[in-house]
């Protein structure tokens, strides 16, 4: 295999290089620098090829970022669950000109549980320069506000929708958790939020501790930790809010 020279290796450390920044967009309606560096506005400022999750709330939250920005004057490109895999590398043509691209996905931090992920490694296997900024996750913020093991921990994603298949994994998490200590993070479509925690209260032993982390970096963040006996008969309403859960023993 040759080692890239100078000549060809995109991720050179000149200012002028192309990069792909990972931008981390705001999870709620709070004002964006509670929750982003200036030096983040100051880097979109600067660039006129954005791929995004979605693009009206791409344009929106790069209005709050700054309102002198002209949208009719950049380039959005989708980059969502139903892009096909070959559609994904082309998105780099900007860099090939020289141009730096920005990734923004719908919530938090791109490329975590997010497909941006597959642009980062287009990135990374042409040699480009990746440049992943700090922002807010809602996966790490809920961890840190668990109190549950923070030094191995797994997230699952959405679980199955089937029945069997959706017991089948509270039972695997469970083990996991008995056996290597690990925590385990999931979400749920907001809507099923509290028939999900229902659904938990049935399924584990009340031992089990549940982190409902509600409304991260928002007006009404609630992030509460209790076993799942006392879940069972709380009285709650997390439906039609974005929230993450945790489980740990």
């Amino acid at each position: 295999m040759t080692a890239l020279t100078t000549s060809d290796n995109h991720a050179s450390t000149s200012d002028t290089a192309p990069r792909l920044y990972l931008v981390p967009s705001a999870m709620s309606d709070s004002p964006v620098t509670d929750v982003i560096p200036q030096r983040n506005i100051e880097i979109v400022r600067g660039i006129k090829h954005f791929v995004v999750e979605n693009i009206r709330s791409a344009r929106r939250f790069l209005k709050r970022c700054d309102r002198s920005i002209n949208i009719d004057e950049l380039s959005f490109t989708v980059l969502d669950e139903h892009t096909p895999a070959a559609e994904v590398p082309p998105m780099l043509a900007p860099m090939e000109q020289g141009h730096s691209i920005a990734v923004i996905s719908e919530a938090g931090c791109p490329a975590i549980a997010d497909p941006g992920a597959d642009l980062v490694a287009a990135a990374q296997s042409r040699g480009y320069e990746v440049v992943p900024l700090v922002g807010p996750s809602s996966i790490l913020l809920a961890l840190m506000g668990s109190g549950f093991n923070g030094q191995t921990f797994a997230f699952n994603g959405y679980l199955p929708i089937d029945a069997g298949a959706r017991t089948a994994k509270f039972k695997e998490m469970e083990r996991r958790i008995s056996r290597e200590r690990q925590t385990q993070i999931f979400i749920e479509t907001p809507y099923r939020n509290n028939r999900l925690i229902a659904e938990l209260t049935r399924a584990l032993p009340g031992s089990t501790k549940l982190c409902v982390a509600s409304d991260i970096t928002g007006p009404a963040q609630s992030i509460i930790t209790r076993p799942l006996s006392a879940w069972k008969n709380a009285k709650y309403n997390y439906d039609k809010t974005p929230t993450i859960f945790l489980i740990f023993n």
